[in-house]
């Protein structure tokens, strides 16, 4: 695949040289990124964690090699892709682009990488049921695709869950209904239960996968979920 050429940052005000560190010449790139986004998430707790970073990047690496897409760009991509949520920078879509793009520029990727990899960083993310932001490249559908697994099945219930604990969020709360948020604004700002997240987000992401892989791969995670919450629910309600 051809990379194309970079367009002018968006984030930092680059074209600039941010100083370099230090390079095991052992190490690729990927590698490299990797240690530093490693080193950087082991110890997070809502579910954001280097775990979940490290299953993203299987999963992306998995779905790229099925699509045919660029690896070096898509691989990027998952390991930065949370580097800077804007769940804990205030809501703030511009932070994670911005570190992605220093980072990448501090371990020696190329313009056209980088442009690359801060596209998927700045379009990664869910921003409501009524918001659609189309990923414009397979490198970045692939990897979107990946994050979007790991919200969903066994894991994504646990991470559900682990995110509504961080926030002080109620794990359920069966006098608020679920709201499908028609803009980002309108989403980032919801404080809803942890079980609405299953209907605002997690029930719609099956239809949202980009790829065939992506799609084969959520249908039985999917499945999972809705056994679980009907479950759930028939527990929550064994008072009558």
């Amino acid at each position: 695949m051809q990379i194309p050429p970079p367009a002018a940052s968006r984030y930092t005000s680059h074209p600039f040289k941010s100083p370099q560190s230090p390079r095991n010449p052992m190490q690729t790139l990927v590698e490299r990124v990797a240690a530093h986004i490693k080193a950087k998430f082991l110890a997070e707790s809502s579910g954001h964690d280097w775990h979940h970073i490290n299953r993203v990047w299987q999963l992306t690496r998995q779905i790229a090699a099925q699509e045919g897409a660029n690896r070096e760009i898509a691989e990027l991509g998952a390991l930065v892709h949370d580097i800077a949520d804007w769940k804990f920078h205030d809501g703030d879509d511009s932070v994670g682009p911005r570190e992605a793009e220093i980072l990448l520029l501090r371990e020696g990727a190329s313009d056209a990488v980088i442009a690359a990899v801060v596209d998927i960083v700045a379009t990664i993310s869910y921003k409501g049921a009524g918001v659609t932001t189309a990923m414009q490249t397979l490198e970045g559908q692939c990897v979107q695709d990946a994050d979007r697994l790991d919200a969903i099945g066994a894991i994504g219930i646990a991470r559900c869950f682990a995110y509504g604990g961080h926030a002080g969020r109620l794990m359920h709360d069966p006098d608020e209904a679920p709201v499908m948020h028609q803009t980002a604004a309108a989403y980032k700002a919801s404080k809803g239960a942890s079980l609405n997240h299953f209907y605002e987000k997690l029930f719609l992401l099956k239809e949202r996968m980009n790829t065939p892989t992506g799609r084969a791969l959520a249908e039985p995670r999917h499945q999972f979920m809705e056994d679980f919450v009907a479950q759930f629910l028939a527990e929550w309600n064994v008072a009558g």
